[in-house]
Formats: C-alpha cells, sequence, structure tokens
C-alpha cells in the first residue's frame, strides 16, 4: 500500500501538463514559453534539470505571465494555495520539456496535426475535451459543441485563443506520454513461472505449531543500547534509513483574541443592529449591507443552522430572534414568514451495496440478494444506522448512511430522486432502488417540503481590535528580543507558565504547513536558511489568528545521515536485537515438547496454532503476518522443529504439522493478468522517477519561495 501511495502522489508530474492547459483554457494565460538556456549564480538559481539551469528571473516571469492572466479572467489574484499551484505547474513543465522531451526526441515520438484533430474533433476524443464539452442537459459529450467553439475560434479574445493553442499543446504532450510509457509498458512480460509463484504463494498452505516470545514480555528497562551499538547498526542497514533533508523547531503561539473590551463593544454593535434591523423598510438589504457573511434571505431548510431551524415553528413575521452562536460569529434573524418554491427538498439516508452497471449478473444478483436481506432486517427491527455503518459500501457508511438536504434537481441520480421524492412523510422506503451504482435501502429522514423561509441574517463576526492585536504583538516581540539562545527561551518556557510551546519536528523544506499551522512558509524559509543554524530564535511570525516565535532544535541531510536523525527506531531495532539473543540463548539449553519449553522458560512464552496458512495472506494469531516465521514454516518439513529464531516482534520455535501442496493448473492467464496489473500501476510512476535521476534534477524551489 505505502508504494502505490507514493505511486499516486509522484507520477502525476508527467500528467500535470494537461491539468495546467485544461485550468487556463477555462481562465486564459500563456504557460509556455519555449526552451532556453539558463545560466546564472547558485543563488539565482532555483533549480537544474538535464544539466540546464533555471534561474529564479526566468522561472518568476513564467508564474508571473500565469499569475497575470488568472487574474485577469478570474477577477481576482490567486491565493498563496492557488499561487503555490502555478508554481508546482511552471517547474512540471519544465521537467516535461527539458527531461521527457529529450527521451521523446531520442526515440523519434512525435504527435502529427491528424492525430491532435482525432483528438479533438475526430473518433477518439481526449477525455480532457469530452469533459469540458459536456452537455449539461444530457451528462453526455457532444461533439457540436466542439465544432461550433472551433467555428466561433476566430472572434474569441487574444487570451482565450491562446489557452486553446496551450490546451491543444498539452493535449499533444500528453499523447506523447502515453506512447512513451505504452513502449516501456509493452516491453514487461511475465513469465510462466512468475506466475506460478504467484499462484502457489496464494493456494499452498501449511499448519504449524510454534512457541512464540515477544520481545515486549522483556521489559525495556533492563536492556542497555549504547551509541555505538546504534552506529554500527546505521552502518550495517544504511539502506533502511534514507536520508532527509529537515529541520525541528520549539515555537510559543500568541494567539489573538478578543479582550473583554473588544466583546463589550461587538455586543453592543449586536443590539444596536437588531433595533435597527428590526425598523429597516428594507430588512434583506439592511442585513446584507451589515453582515461579515452573507447568507440568501429565501432559505430551504436545507440552509438554515439546526439552531435557527428548531425555532422556527415560535417565529412570527416581523420578530427579531438571536444572537445564535457559531464559532466566533453571532446571528441575528428577522422573519418575514413563507414562501413556496418550485423545487423539494428532503433529508434521506442509504445503504449502497455496490453493483456498478458493468458489473455481470451474477454480481447484479449476489448484490440485489444482499440488499434484499439488509432490508428485510431492517423492517424486522433492526437499527438502519447500525446497518448502514456495518454494510454501507460508500463514504455515507460511517454517518449512518446520511445524506443530508438535497433538492430535486438533478443532484442524485434520476431512480434514486424519482423514489425519494415520490415517497411521502417519513420512514423506510418499502423496496430497494436500483441506480447505476448498484441497489438503495432507503429511509427518507424528513419529509420533503418546498417551504422556503424568509430570513434576513446579519452575521457579525467577533474580532479583536487593533489596540488588542498591538498588545499581542508587543508581548510576541518583547519575549523574541530577550530570548536569542536557546537556554535563554527553554528558561522562559520554565519560568512563565501561561505561555504555550509546541513542536514541529523533521519539517521538509518545501512544507508550506505542519502541526495546524497553515501558510506558514516564512517559518520553514526561516528555518532553512543558510544563516539559522541550530539554536536560533526567530523574529516575530505572524500566523493567521497568532504570532509565533521559533527555536531551531535540530536539523538532518540527506547526504549525511546520522544516529540522532533516526534515534527512536534505531534504539527500537537495536533493543530487539538484543532482546533477540537473550531469548534465543535462554530457549537454547531447554528441551521438551512446546508446551514444556515454554513453561521452562517462564513468562512470556505462547504456545499457539496457526491452519491453512499462506504465504502471500499468513496471519499468526499473537505474532500477525510475521514473514519470516511464515516463512520458515513453509520451509520446514512436516514433522519438522526448528531452531529458536528471531522474527519481527519475537523470537520463535517453529513445528510445522501439516502442507498442502498447491493443485496443478493448466491455466495461468488469471495471475498473469494480475502481474500485468500490478506493473501497470507502478509503470508511470517508475518511469517518472527514472527520467528525473537520469535528468539529475535538482529542485531549489524551497529556498526562494
Amino acid at each position: 500500500m505505502a508504494l502505490i501511495t507514493k505511486i499516486r502522489e509522484k507520477s502525476g508530474i508527467a500528467a500535470a501538463a494537461i491539468a495546467i492547459s485544461l485550468i487556463l483554457f477555462l481562465v486564459g494565460g500563456d504557460i509556455f514559453q519555449g526552451r532556453s538556456s539558463f545560466f546564472g549564480s547558485p543563488k539565482d538559481v532555483v533549480g537544474e534539470i538535464g544539466g540546464e539551469k533555471i534561474k529564479n528571473q526566468d522561472f518568476q516571469k513564467k508564474v508571473d505571465e500565469i499569475t497575470q492572466q488568472y487574474t485577469q479572467q478570474s477577477g481576482r489574484g490567486p491565493g498563496e494555495q492557488e499561487l503555490a499551484m502555478i508554481r508546482d505547474q511552471v517547474w512540471n513543465q519544465y521537467i516535461m520539456d527539458l527531461a521527457y522531451g529529450k527521451e521523446y526526441e531520442a526515440l523519434g515520438l512525435a504527435v502529427s496535426p491528424a492525430e491532435l484533430v482525432d483528438m479533438v474533433q475526430g473518433t477518439n476524443i481526449h477525455p480532457s475535451v469530452r469533459q469540458q464539452f459536456t452537455n449539461p442537459q444530457t451528462g453526455q459529450f457532444d461533439k457540436g459543441y466542439v465544432i461550433q467553439f472551433l467555428k466561433n475560434f476566430k472572434s474569441l479574445p487574444p487570451a482565450q485563443q491562446q489557452a486553446w493553442v496551450n490546451f491543444e499543446k498539452s493535449l499533444s504532450q500528453d499523447r506523447l506520454r502515453t506512447k512513451y510509457e505504452n513502449l516501456l509498458r509493452m516491453s514487461t512480460y511475465t513469465t510462466n513461472v512468475e506466475a506460478q509463484k504467484d499462484y502457489t504463494a496464494q493456494t499452498s498452505k501449511v499448519d504449524a505449531r510454534y512457541l512464540y516470545v515477544p520481545f515486549y514480555s522483556v521489559a525495556d528497562s533492563t536492556i542497555k543500547v549504547t551509541d555505538s551499538q546504534l552506529e554500527d547498526y546505521l552502518s550495517s542497514h544504511k539502506e533502511l534509513f534514507k536520508g532527509q533533508t529537515t529541520r525541528s523547531i520549539e515555537y510559543v503561539t500568541f494567539p489573538i483574541i478578543p479582550s473583554k473590551l473588544d466583546t463589550a463593544s461587538f455586543y453592543n454593535d449586536i443590539k444596536r443592529l437588531a433595533k435597527e434591523l428590526a425598523i429597516a423598510k428594507n430588512d434583506s438589504a439592511f442585513a446584507m449591507m451589515n453582515s461579515d457573511i452573507k447568507t440568501p434571505y429565501y432559505s430551504t431548510l436545507a440552509e438554515i443552522p439546526e439552531a435557527v431551524k428548531g425555532q422556527l415553528a415560535n417565529m412570527t413575521p416581523g420578530g427579531i430572534y438571536g444572537p445564535f452562536k457559531n464559532g466566533l460569529t453571532y446571528s441575528i434573524y428577522k422573519y418575514g414568514g413563507i414562501q413556496k418554491d418550485s423545487l423539494f427538498t428532503v433529508r434521506a439516508s442509504h445503504i449502497l451495496i455496490n453493483a456498478p452497471k458493468d458489473a455481470s449478473d451474477s454480481v447484479k444478483a449476489a448484490a440485489r440478494k444482499r440488499a434484499e436481506g439488509i432490508l428485510a432486517q431492517i423492517k424486522g427491527g433492526a437499527s438502519f444506522e447500525a446497518m448502514a455503518q456495518q454494510f454501507g459500501t460508500d463514504g455515507t457508511a460511517q454517518q449512518g448512511g446520511d445524506l443530508g438536504y438535497f433538492k430535486n434537481n438533478g443532484g442524485m441520480v434520476k431512480p434514486f430522486e424519482n423514489a425519494v421524492f415520490g415517497f411521502s412523510g417519513t420512514g423506510l422506503l418499502p423496496n430497494i432502488v436500483e441506480t447505476d451504482f448498484g441497489y438503495h435501502i432507503v429511509k427518507v429522514t424528513e419529509a420533503k417540503t418546498n417551504t422556503r423561509y424568509k430570513l434576513a441574517a446579519i452575521n457579525r463576526t467577533i474580532s479583536p481590535s487593533q489596540s488588542t492585536m498591538d498588545e499581542v504583538l508587543r508581548k510576541a516581540d518583547a519575549f523574541a528580543v530577550a530570548n536569542t539562545t536557546k537556554a535563554a527561551f527553554e528558561a522562559s518556557l520554565k519560568k512563565d507558565k501561561s505561555l504555550l510551546m509546541l513542536r514541529g519536528d523533521r519539517i521538509p523544506e518545501g512544507a508550506s504547513s505542519f502541526n495546524n499551522l497553515q501558510n506558514a512558509r516564512d517559518i520553514v524559509r526561516w528555518a532553512f536558511n543558510d544563516d539559522t543554524k541550530v539554536g536560533d530564535v526567530s523574529e516575530v511570525f505572524q500566523n493567521d489568528n497568532q504570532y509565533i516565535v521559533a527555536l531551531v532544535t535540530g536539523s538532518t541531510d540527506k547526504d549525511e545521515v546520522k544516529v540522532d536523525d533516526f534515534r527512536e527506531e534505531l534504539t527500537a531495532r537495536v533493543k530487539s536485537e538484543l532482546k533477540a539473543e537473550q531469548i534465543e540463548k535462554k530457549l537454547a539449553g531447554i528441551s521438551g515438547t512446546l508446551e514444556q519449553i515454554a513453561q521452562k522458560y517462564g513468562a512470556g512464552a505462547l504456545v499457539e496454532t496457526a491452519t491453512d496458512i499462506t504465504l502471500a495472506q499468513g496471519v499468526l494469531s499473537s505474532a500477525g503476518a510475521d514473514p519470516t516465521a511464515i516463512g520458515k514454516a513453509f520451509g520446514l518439513k512436516v514433522g519438522k522443529r526448528s531452531k529458536p529464531f528471531k522474527g519481527e516482534g519475537g523470537v520463535f520455535i517453529m513445528e510445522t504439522t501439516k502442507s498442502t501442496p498447491a493443485p496443478a493448473i493448466a491455466d495461468l492467464t488469471l495471475y498473469k493478468n494480475s502481474a500485468k496489473m500490478m506493473a501497470a500501476q507502478r509503470t508511470s510512476f517508475y518511469i517518472n522517477e527514472a527520467i528525473k535521476e537520469n535528468a539529475k534534477v535538482v529542485d531549489n524551489r524551497a529556498k526562494f519561495f
């Protein structure tokens, strides 16, 4: 699973080009300005790809171009996260041009004009084109939309025309990447021997009895580990401890919270607004004009907060209600009565038994039978919510199947929507509902209604005054000035118990957040600055609603792995080695049956039995999935016993009592296809990593942004 996660994280670099242009086709922008040669001093080099240095000014120019186009088209500048995404897109395009591009050129790969036309308006439409030219009424791709767009192309604004050109370029790059990956993917082959090995691992079985002494049965306090032992272990297991450049910090937070004076002033303001709202001639306009958070005047039950919803029955037109508190936001409402809507709103829960529309008839039949069985149990008195948690196959299962509120406006698939809105009142639908997703058991928890409520809402968020912010800043600044060393920093923490200190451990250089701190790039950049050393104390940083003063407590370097980088893990491993030696030595002097050995050994020794163990998915009772022990069980002849040996979590003596070889099989196609599918999942990741390694990619962006 860890490998698959890593693949998903990293294999998107090659595909990123199409996402860039897809976004900018909608918002406009000219990302790609071609290749050039980059030279500059090391302090001005944002990275290096394929021997070509990328100067910061050139990189920033491309970022600025996209940012400008984004701002023009969206009407606002990108936020910090969007800006980070733009930088990633520009960097990934450099990789595509300078690293992948050389590979394509060497192999003579290209995309012809006819091929591009086929992807846009031919018979093999690219998925990204399908996505953007989908008919909203039918939900289906409409080639006519594409043709109409291209006919009107010359009348579009220049920025939009350029965006389309870039989008088409990204389609070509994506096709090139696909061709390249397919060439390499088709060069892999699963042999009969490999398929037979997988088949055997999944189907051959053994039964075993074993004595198990877990490491935790030996108290850690009895095992002493020296630094030299840790050094020796690290030296002989370097492949297990890959270095990473990180920083660890301690930081003190000075929260900016409203003072008593701020709170009193806020309440007076709320009271004043309530009085003015009561007599306002245009209450909805007055509420909108005086709200920090705008809410609609006409609201369905789905849009009304729970606290307010509970008071609706007692509200009279023209009345003022509240304030209602939600976090730091207080709301007052003027009730204006009700209105009937053309749409209905309902709240429902469901239990989905998955059966995709392309599933086989036998799969669908089994799913339907299971759904009908669950429905029968609920009709018999079983809890719907408990059954949803136990049997639901989608993301609502853990919430008891709750789908929340929804309207009959196409937000749900048609069969489901028809069934729910065709039901009157609340309760369990008598029959299962079939959709393209499978079979649903449905419960209406709040009856459908087309009532809308007129609520003029003033939502005000209490915030600290400028004088309060200034006072908190003064305290933070005084702390930073008075504690410029590690000793002073930590002494102040011991002296003043009101100070809140937190730790950020092993923060990577490119991190933009850590712990619960978002938008923390300025703190991370400071910690990684060449002039910042371990023991240095920072200036005052503002992070959202708090000021922060940080102390660098540690650093690691990917090129220089030290014991302290992995002290805790190394210590645990060495302790396990020492415990294994101690346990094996004690067991070696004992003879008899496993039960007799366990009795003579004393506390901690367990004798257990495991049946039908497989190499692929073998699990032992107390020891879990211990590969060393399971491998030993398969390696022993029936009736034979092993000597004491170290496993993952303890020491074993293993006896194999039964062996069932894998039955002969004539057709290994299933296992070959499984191996082929696994290889296909890894292909993009491995290709990307190999290309980056070959291009000697050096990414210094974290030092600049």
